[in-house]
């Protein structure tokens, strides 16, 4: 056969061939599918089903917060100072100087400011000018009378030998009680003069504004320059005072119970304060007196409450809650069980979490998470008053994977 030939024989299709097979390869990569697919599946089951270890304790009954009295009634008030002045002069007159500061403490008596004395000191020295005259007059007047005395004496030596004429002798009588009174005049001018100056002094030392009692100032009302008097002139161009003195030792709480429980408050009353700047600081404290007045338009009764806390955190018109507290001896005796006012749990329980406030607790080996009403922290423990309950197993510090249904596993130590 040519070359030709057997060139085109080897282009001719061979129709009685058998076709190719494809379903090897098919076969090949859904076996590597459904492989994937398991292996994705027990990755997924594997990391799903391992517990997250946690540390966990028992949530406990909490009774009131002062050795297991029950709250008998809450009231809200505020901080008040009974003793609290504008300090200011007893005389109209321009302020010279201010030696004081807002949060400055003061004692008795300490300087707070100076007014100008220019006219107070010039009376003063007139005063004192005057008395030094009056007093030159008095010894002037001393010395007459000395000398009347001793020309009375002779008249009357005179007069007895029949030397003299009766009427020399009046004469001499007359002369001596005339300057014998008019020492008496010039005497009791002496006593003008001397009590002239003494208010010429006391006009100086009124120029000088003292703290009437120890305490903090609390506001700043004067600068030096501006005219200040004790009665205020109604322009307002006229200071009343330099300065607000607080003795922060006569701090008490006063607040507004209404009428329908005033009842349940009594005298010497154990009290439990809380400020609402300081929610977790309780403060002992103790009712002083229930005024005997009521409010007609709010229909409630003041009550004075006494801090037994003594601190610089407390300070005036500050708001405060306060607890009337059972007597826990009385209770006691009447043999009541302490009354549960809450759950204890510790406080790293507790989260915050898109804004509300949970814990989570452990339930058949699993994480369930529960909004909670949180209160105030004491030694360590935080008191719970809604959403969990005494003796339920609640999760220490969550991590931030554990999610709520999430299986867990509790630390053994």
């Amino acid at each position: 056969m040519s070359r030709p030939n057997e060139l085109l024989n080897e282009l001719r299709i061979d129709r009685s061939a058998p076709a190719p097979s494809s379903g090897n390869g098919l076969r090949w990569i859904v076996i590597a599918v459904i492989a994937v697919l398991v292996l994705v599946a027990a990755v997924m089951f594997f990391t799903r089903s391992k517990p997250i270890e946690v540390k966990t304790a028992l949530a406990t009954a909490q009774t009131s917060g002062s050795g297991g009295s029950a709250s008998v009634l809450d009231a809200s008030g505020y901080v008040t100072a009974r003793r609290i002045a504008t300090v200011s002069s007893k005389i109209t007159g321009k302020v010279h100087e201010v030696n004081i500061e807002e949060g400055q403490r003061v004692e008795q008596g300490q300087i707070l400011a100076t007014l100008e004395r220019a006219d107070a000191d010039a009376q003063t020295t007139l005063a004192r000018s005057q008395l030094a005259s009056a007093q030159s007059q008095l010894a002037d007047g001393q010395a007459q009378l000395r000398l009347s005395e001793r020309n009375l004496q002779r008249q009357r030596e005179l007069a007895a030998k029949k030397l003299v004429a009766a009427s020399a002798l009046d004469a001499a009588i007359a002369e001596h009680d005339s300057t014998a009174a008019r020492l008496d005049a010039l005497q009791r001018g002496v006593t003008v003069a001397r009590d002239r100056l003494a208010i010429a002094n006391l006009d100086a030392e009124n120029t000088i504004i003292r703290a009437p009692f120890a305490g903090v100032i609390v506001d700043k009302a004067a600068q030096p320059g501006e005219m200040i008097s004790p009665i205020s002139g109604g322009g307002g161009s006229i200071r009343t005072g330099v300065g607000t003195l607080v003795d922060m030792d006569s701090l008490e709480v006063q607040v507004d119970v209404n009428e329908a429980y005033i009842g349940r408050v009594q005298p010497k009353m154990p009290v439990e304060a809380v400020l609402n700047a300081y929610p977790d600081w309780k403060i002992p404290a103790e009712v002083i007196a229930i005024v005997p007045t009521a409010d007609r338009a709010k229909a409630t009764v003041k009550v004075r409450i006494a801090l037994k806390s003594k601190d610089p955190r407390i300070v005036p018109d500050m708001g405060v809650r306060v607890s009337f507290l059972e007597d826990p001896n009385k209770a006691k005796a009447a043999g009541a069980p302490p009354p549960i006012t809450g759950v204890a749990v510790p406080a790293d329980a507790i989260v915050d979490r898109d804004g509300k406030t949970i814990v989570f607790v452990v339930v058949d080996g699993r994480a369930q998470q529960r909004e909670v009403t949180a209160g105030e922290t004491r030694d360590g423990n935080r008191r719970v008053t809604r959403g969990l309950a005494v003796g339920e197993q609640v999760v220490l510090s969550p991590k931030s994977e554990l999610t709520d249904g999430a299986r867990v596993a509790v630390a053994t130590n």
